[in-house]
């Protein structure tokens, strides 16, 4: 909080207060019975419903105003995977999709409090910020944290193989392919012994039930 006031001009005090405006909009807070504050305006409304309805632009946007601020040029920070590419479209359009990829990578590490939500591994090298709904499959919400899990890399892997999900209701379910390695203690260590288990959930942005369900249904190897 005090750092993005620093950064913004602003004091740590205004910027909660904004938050908390920001706040009254968000559904899955009332369900949870958590109310924001009551006298957000019609443009509190208005930047809230822009952002959500368009992750992918106004993320990237946001890393260049930040990097902005910090005297930061963000995209010489992709330059040495882009070097050898033309100037253009292509090239442009690769360092945007870096710059998505790390703005996401960094939320739901930060939403998870660097820790697998099966695990509790906090090993941040070993850590992956996976989507639920492939990148591929939903563009426009590749960037939504509620699309978003954080697992270590093994578990990343079975996740996206099918081997392993978590249904609508955040248990953790495993493939009848694991049936075959019942008496293997390594495999118990790493998958048996987390099923029908709850994962840990974050803060806020909980992972979005029709993206789980879309892995139940379409991902997962029942």
């Amino acid at each position: 909080m005090i750092e993005v006031a620093n950064l913004i001009g602003r004091t740590p005090s205004s910027v909660a207060f904004k938050l908390g405006n920001f706040g009254s909009f968000d559904p899955e807070l009332k369900k949870r019975g958590i109310v924001g504050l009551t006298n957000a305006g019609k443009l509190d409304k208005e930047i809230w419903d822009e952002f959500n309805a368009d992750w992918d632009s106004l993320a990237y946007e946001s890393e260049l105003l930040i990097n902005e601020k910090l005297n930061r040029q963000i995209k010489e920070d992709f330059q040495i995977e882009t070097s050898k590419m033309p100037i253009g479209k292509e090239k442009e359009r690769l360092v945007r999709t870096r710059v998505n990829q790390s703005f996401f990578r960094a939320s739901i590490l930060s939403l998870y409090n660097q820790k697998c939500c099966i695990t509790g591994l906090s090993i941040p090298d070993l850590l992956i910020a996976i989507h639920i709904v492939p990148w591929s499959k939903d563009e426009k919400n590749r960037l939504n944290p509620r699309n978003g899990l954080c697992l270590n890399a093994i578990h990343d892997r079975a996740f996206d193989k099918g081997l392993i999900t978590v249904t609508p209701d955040y248990t953790i379910k495993l493939s009848r392919n694991f049936a075959d390695y019942a008496n293997d203690a390594t495999v118990y260590d790493f998958f048996l012994k987390y099923k029908n288990q709850k994962i840990s959930l974050p803060d806020k942005f909980y992972p979005d039930k029709e993206f789980l369900s879309f892995h139940n249904e379409i991902v997962f190897r029942k």
